[in-house]
Formats: structure tokens, C-alpha cells, sequence
């Protein structure tokens, strides 16, 4: 991934020491360098020593941001700032994302005229002619926090992973590779209500994929490269040489097609043509796939597929698809989720590829090689779920976060329990609200920073399930 770029605005006003705005450029860019952020900030010989406290200022500000590609912008407050220069550099750049809201705290033993910061004060100045701007932004755990202290460290980290899923949510290109399953009405949607936030959706067939991968001689050295990918990425003893070929073939058919079309993430039509008419299961490939951060979702879950990848942007690292699968025993803050195999293999303790044990039995184990099975690795969660809402024509989501557990189950494919406080309610709020049986899962823990991005400055719906 690109590195998130924030515009810094340091906020001034003339009869405030403005020799603070030198110490807070130092360790705002020190803090940057960490995290690996990029900055945007005028310089110590622009505006006033690099702050903004006039329109002129406002002005040469915004002419920085609109040429800087920016993902977000951060308003520090050294000292009380000028609230009208801080609004009208926003107003001028006209970028339309996020913006976080930071004031520096006095010291009691130094309050005198040279040291006196009153940034206490100018932040409720700061923020109320956002509000009047109509300027959506975020605000700092605590008031007023320093820069180098640990809380705002947290809150930068926060706010950057709220800019890369609205940059990355905003725009997205996802890829619906066949039909959805006949029984599948669950996981329809509305492209339109998609567009209408700026969401493409590119379709292909899926004998087209199929065609293209049978195609593909044996000793391509694309298909060479995929086949030793495959057997590096999960366990594939047992796999026949024949099986493994047809998804090396399928991974590179896949790939190619995805990046062709510039693709954030894919639905696959996964069962039962792909069995039948082409003679494996996908789910390995398409959990490479969500490995390399391309979310690869099942069943042309389309709208699941965009839960995979706001939650991939949140975290940085690879989401899955799961089933809202079963009960655990009369256990009501537990539940087991489940899918036939295309989960990333760092979710999994020990990822074997096998055959589908549930088509397997009715298709046969010989066309149904390539699920991934697994017991998931204890951790902390996020999940989350995007829907399209027909009837009244609105993106919406729920998330919330869990915990998978070390208990005990006996099953095939990838499997999970989940423990969330208050599970049951959760499930009464989905089965109300129409929600699909599929969740996305991500091994971190973001439900705030995508409640924030995708509600917040998105526009969306957005549940937050509290335990």
C-alpha cells in the first residue's frame, strides 16, 4: 500500500507564542516518520513560520494541499490558532477528507505571556467554525494532549487507518467473476446504490475465467510459478499433480483478469459450475488471493467482498469471509463460524489443502481438491458487514469486535468460535435488519475506525454492536 499522505495545518494567532510552532513541526514530522505517514506542511519560511493565521496564509495552505494527493488533514493547535484561517484552508482546498482536530496542553508552571498556549480554548473555537463550514472532523482522545504523548500517538495511528478506508473505500473497483449461486437471493445488491458512493462493480463470466485458465499450457512458467506459490502457502500433500495444475492455472486466469481491470477485490461464482465444469475448488486460490490483499470473497458476495477490503484498509493486513454458521452448544455468547476453505492461511493453525468435504460428497473428492482446512488461531476480531439496502436506497453496515476462542470443535473446512459480549442481541438486530449470513473478519481491532469512516465521512448506516 501507498503511504497514507496527511496535510498538517499548524494553527496560529498573532499575540500567542508562535515559537511553539517550531516544536510541534519537530515532533509532529519526528511522529510521522514512525508511523510511516507521509507530510504535507508548509514551510518554516511560508505563511507564518509555517503556520496559518491569515487568509493569505489560508490560501497559500490550500494551493499545497490541492497538488499534495492528500488522504487526510491534521489541524494542530500549538496555540489557541485562528479559526477562521484554519476553515478557510479547508474551504479553499476543497478535499472532502477526514480531518483531525488537535490542541497542545499548557503547563500550569508556565503560563506566563511567552509560554501561554490557550490551545484549551481555541480548539472549541476551531471546531465550532468547522461545524459551521459543515466540515466533518474527528477529535483527539482527550482534549488537549501533547504531541509526544502516547495518547495522540494512538490517535494519529487511529485517524490514519479512518483515511485509508475512506480513500480506499471511496472509489473502489470490485470484480464479480460469474453468477451468483440460484439459491443465493441473500447476497444480492444494487450496483446503482454502489455507484451513487462512487463503488464500480466490472463483471465477467465465469467461463471466460475458465477458458482463459484451460488455455494455459502445462509448463507455462506462469502456471510453474503459481503451482510452487501453492504449495508454499498451505500444506498440499495428498493434492493430485492434475488438481494442483488447475489451480495454479485458475490463481494466474484470476490474477490476470483482476489486474487488468485494476480490481480492489473479487466475488467468485465458487460452486457448483466451477466443480463440474472445470474440476476443483477454488477456495485455496481465492485464499491466496485475500493473502496478497485482494479480497476474494465467495459466492459473488459482492457487498461482502467491500467488508473484506474496509476492513484490510483499517488494518493492513487480510481479511475473510465467514458463515454466521451454527450455535456452541447452549453457549450464548459463543457461535462457530465457518466456510468450505478460503479463509488466509495466517487465520489458520495448520492449513491443509483438501477436497470439499460438503460438494465432495454429492460431486465427488476428485473434482472438489482445493478447500482450506483449518482450526482458526486464537485472537481478537473485528467483524463487519456491508449491505446494500434496496428499498430505501442506501449503503449500510454493522460491525463490532470478538474474540476466536482455543475451544474445542470437530468439523471440516475452516472453522472459528467466536465469543462476542451480547451475541444473541446481535443476531436478533441482523435477522431484523435483513443482513446476509456472511460476515467479514479481520484479525485486529477497528470496529471504531470503520464506524467512523464509513458513518461518519462516508455518509453510510452504520451499526456499532456494543457488548
Amino acid at each position: 500500500m501507498p503511504p497514507t499522505t496527511l496535510g498538517i495545518i499548524l494553527g496560529n494567532r498573532g499575540f500567542f507564542p508562535d515559537h511553539l510552532l517550531h516544536d510541534a513541526r519537530r515532533q509532529l514530522l519526528d511522529l510521522f516518520g514512525q508511523f510511516g505517514l507521509r507530510a504535507v506542511i508548509l514551510g518554516e519560511d511560508q505563511g507564518k513560520k509555517g503556520g496559518v493565521e491569515t487568509y493569505a496564509h489560508a490560501q497559500q495552505c490550500a494551493d499545497l494541499f490541492r497538488a499534495g494527493d492528500l488522504d487526510g488533514v491534521l489541524v494542530s493547535l500549538p496555540n489557541f490558532g485562528d479559526e477562521r484561517a484554519v476553515t478557510d484552508t479547508l474551504k479553499l482546498a476543497r478535499l472532502d477528507v477526514p480531518v483531525l482536530v488537535q490542541a497542545s496542553p499548557d503547563d500550569p508552571a508556565r503560563m506566563d505571556v511567552a509560554n501561554r498556549r490557550d490551545a484549551f480554548c481555541g480548539k472549541l473555537s476551531v471546531c465550532n467554525n468547522l461545524r459551521q463550514a459543515n466540515i466533518p472532523f474527528s477529535l483527539t482522545t482527550r482534549h488537549v494532549v501533547a504531541l509526544t504523548d502516547p495518547s495522540f500517538a494512538a490517535d494519529l495511528e487511529r485517524f490514519a487507518a479512518v483515511c485509508r478506508v475512506v480513500s480506499g473505500v471511496r472509489g473502489a473497483r470490485l470484480g464479480a467473476v460469474g453468477a451468483r449461486p440460484d439459491g443465493f437471493n441473500t447476497v444480492r445488491f444494487s450496483e446503482k446504490i454502489l455507484e451513487d458512493h462512487d463503488i464500480s462493480v466490472s463483471t465477467v463470466d465465469l467461463s471466460e475465467i475458465l477458458g482463459a485458465a484451460e488455455r494455459l499450457a502445462d509448463d507455462d512458467p506462469r502456471v510453474a510459478a503459481a503451482a510452487q506459490a501453492l504449495t508454499s502457502y498451505a500444506d498440499a500433500q495428498g493434492v493430485p499433480r492434475a488438481s494442483l495444475l488447475l489451480m495454479a492455472k485458475l490463481d494466474v486466469a484470476l490474477n490476470e483478469w483482476t489486474a487488468s481491470k485494476e480490481l480492489d477485490a473479487i466475488a467468485v461464482q465458487c460452486w457448483t459450475s466451477m466443480q463440474e465444469n472445470y474440476g476443483i475448488q477454488p477456495c485455496a486460490v481465492m485464499s491466496m488471493m485475500s493473502a496478497r490483499l485482494v479480497p476474494s470473497a465467495c459466492e459473488v458476495d459482492v457487498t461482502g467482498a467491500l467488508a473484506m477490503y474496509a476492513l484490510q484498509l483499517a488494518s493492513q493486513s487480510p481479511s475473510a469471509l465467514m458463515d454466521w454458521n451454527n450455535n456452541y452448544g447452549a453457549d450464548d455468547d459463543k457461535c462457530v463460524l465457518f466456510h468450505c476453505g478460503n479463509w488466509p492461511a495466517s487465520f489458520l493453525a495448520d492449513a491443509k489443502i483438501r477436497p470439499g468435504a460438503i460438494l465432495g460428497a454429492t460431486l465427488g473428492e476428485e473434482r472438489t481438491w482445493g478447500a482450506l482446512e483449518g482450526a482458526a488461531l486464537p485472537c481478537d476480531v473485528t467483524f463487519a458487514r456491508a449491505s446494500t439496502d434496496d428499498a430505501v436506497g442506501i449503503l449500510r453496515a454493522y460491525v463490532g469486535e470478538g474474540t476466536i476462542t482455543d475451544d474445542p470443535l470437530t468439523s471440516f473446512g475452516s472453522t472459528a468460535v467466536l465469543h462476542v459480549p451480547g451475541l444473541q442481541r446481535l443476531l436478533r438486530y441482523l435477522c431484523a435488519e435483513g443482513f446476509e449470513h456472511h460476515v467479514a473478519i479481520n484479525r485486529s481491532t477497528t470496529a471504531e475506525v470503520l464506524e467512523e469512516a464509513l458513518g461518519h465521512y462516508l455518509g453510510w448506516e452504520v451499526h456499532r454492536h456494543a457488548g
